[in-house]
């Protein structure tokens, strides 16, 4: 993964410090591409651990649909709690706890339909796109066509419906992504190759996630439709580094690349039917800079 290292060190190089809405501040550039063969293996980040079972429960979150954090919470991954939390402590005036917040939301079903709802994100728009006059699950219409018509130009998945941006609690990050189908004959599959567009990065802690969600989904849609997993691409707009996470950055960039794991994904007869227990990842847990977690 040494394009990603070289990608962090390209933005402390060429970026230009900026304010955000977090108050934080960034460094910046605009317009950047990275491309992960996968058949070197899987990209998994390993100068620093990347939590694959939270990337796992997301991506399985967003195919089903879903946009309440319930399972998520149930799961224990809180990468979604920070908004509904939010939005109550504003719209109640209580002073709760993130641990008393999520509890009453993995056991009280009534509360959790009334709090931990983000509104039409990336399940949402993926599996339930809303027309004029009809509503369109884009995977399930994606997956149909890789099989149908393999070499069609028009396997595209959006993620962004600027009719329901505001109905959101975040407008989403990784806004759409697009399949590529290469060669293909009765005695050779076709190659399956994923490229998504960002229009806002955060480099150090939201790329990886989403480098690995990206290279996990693809691994399951050449799965459900015979094709063979080729090259994973990521188009960024807004590709920033937070100001508080410049020390980590340069941890991390003293830290050497190890040989990239393997994904082991356990068949499935559809995309919904997989669970966490279908992903393994193997020749991971053994790189050392894995046990010298960086502080964030």
């Amino acid at each position: 993964m040494r394009i990603y290292l070289d990608y962090l060190q390209d933005i402390l190089d060429h970026g230009t410090e900026h304010a955000d809405r977090t108050g934080t501040g960034t460094l910046r550039v605009f317009g950047r591409q990275l491309r992960f063969d996968l058949t070197d293996g899987f990209p998994l980040l390993t100068t620093k651990r990347v939590w694959m079972r939270g990337v796992t429960e997301e991506l399985l979150w967003f195919l089903r649909g879903e946009t309440n954090i319930q399972p998520l919470v149930q799961a224990g991954v809180s990468i979604w709690t920070d908004w509904p939390l939010q939005r109550y402590r504003e719209q109640t005036g209580a002073e709760i706890s993130q641990d008393a917040f999520e509890e009453r939301i993995a056991t009280d079903d009534a509360f959790a339909e009334k709090w931990g709802d983000l509104g039409p994100i990336y399940g949402k728009q993926w599996r339930d796109f809303e027309g004029p006059d009809r509503r369109v699950d884009q995977i399930r219409q994606l997956v149909d066509g890789l099989r149908e018509r393999p070499h069609s130009r028009r396997h595209v998945v959006s993620a962004w419906h600027p009719a329901q941006i505001e109905d959101a609690a975040l407008p989403p990050c990784h806004y759409a992504f697009q399949c590529f189908v290469e060669g293909g004959d009765p005695d050779s599959p076709g190659r399956l190759s994923l490229m998504w567009q960002q229009r806002s990065v955060d480099s150090f802690l939201g790329l990886p996630f989403n480098i690995a969600s990206y290279a996990l989904l693809t691994h399951m849609l050449a799965q459900q439709t015979g094709l063979v997993p080729h090259e994973l691409i990521f188009h960024g707009g807004d590709c920033h580094i937070y100001q508080n996470h410049l020390e980590q950055v340069q941890e991390q960039l003293s830290r050497a690349p190890y040989e990239r794991p393997t994904l082991r994904l356990r068949p499935q007869d559809s995309l919904d039917a997989y669970t966490t227990d279908d992903v393994n990842i193997a020749g991971y847990e053994h790189h050392p800079a894995l046990k010298a977690p960086i502080a964030v």
